[in-house]
């Protein structure tokens, strides 16, 4: 009996994933046949459906990846025993997310699906639950390290930061002028000053 390796197994997927991904993002969901996923993938298609049953189940593991990713990034801030440079290194991964170039064209297919698929819709707001979670938590411990505003409920706090680096996904159209480092800098002012931070370090910090 063939036995299947976790870690091969795993990276396979991942592989399946980023190459659909590109697909997605540039063709969209409808237009990508699996066929041009296995051919991106390197793949029969009899191997493809061996990790996935579908598009739409690959669709899915998109957001499987980044929980991933971002759960072990906001494990490692709420560890950071400096929460101020914890919370400016999720808006750093968070900017630089924004910047990838298929970033636009992803967003704009991940709305469109969500208003008709309640798995993705459910999926999108677990996504930002978590986020949200995660920055709450290094506001809270801001605030009982007297780094922040004692008053400030880390809630409240924590949606002002998404909605300032959500700027950087709504902007996401072709600017040749745009100074992305500019408003990444600006974007930590705005929190440093919604927070009324008080700690040693300047916000671009």
């Amino acid at each position: 009996m063939r036995t299947v390796d976790p870690e091969k197994h795993r990276q396979r997927r991942r592989q399946i994933i980023e190459a659909a991904t590109t697909l997605f993002a540039t063709k969209g969901l409808a237009k990508t046949t699996t066929a041009e996923i296995c051919r991106a993938a390197g793949m029969s298609s009899g191997n493809l459906f061996h990790y996935f049953p579908s598009k739409q189940a690959i669709f899915y593991a998109m957001f499987e990846l980044d929980r991933e990713e971002w759960d072990a990034a906001l494990k490692a801030a709420l560890a950071d025993p400096d929460p101020w440079a914890a919370l400016m290194r999720v808006v750093d991964r968070i900017a630089a997310e924004a910047a990838h170039p298929l970033m636009p064209g992803l967003i704009v297919e991940v709305l469109a699906q969500a208003h008709r698929d309640p798995e993705l819709a459910r999926l999108v707001a677990e996504s930002d639950r978590r986020l949200f979670e995660g920055i709450a938590a290094l506001v809270e411990r801001m605030r009982d390290e007297g780094l922040a505003d004692p008053g400030l409920a880390p809630e409240e706090a924590a949606r002002w930061v998404v909605i300032i680096t959500d700027g950087f996904h709504t902007r996401g159209y072709a600017e040749p002028d745009r100074d992305r480092a500019a408003e990444v800098a600006v974007a930590k002012e705005l929190i440093a000053r919604i927070l009324r931070y008080t700690g040693p370090q300047t916000p671009e910090g």
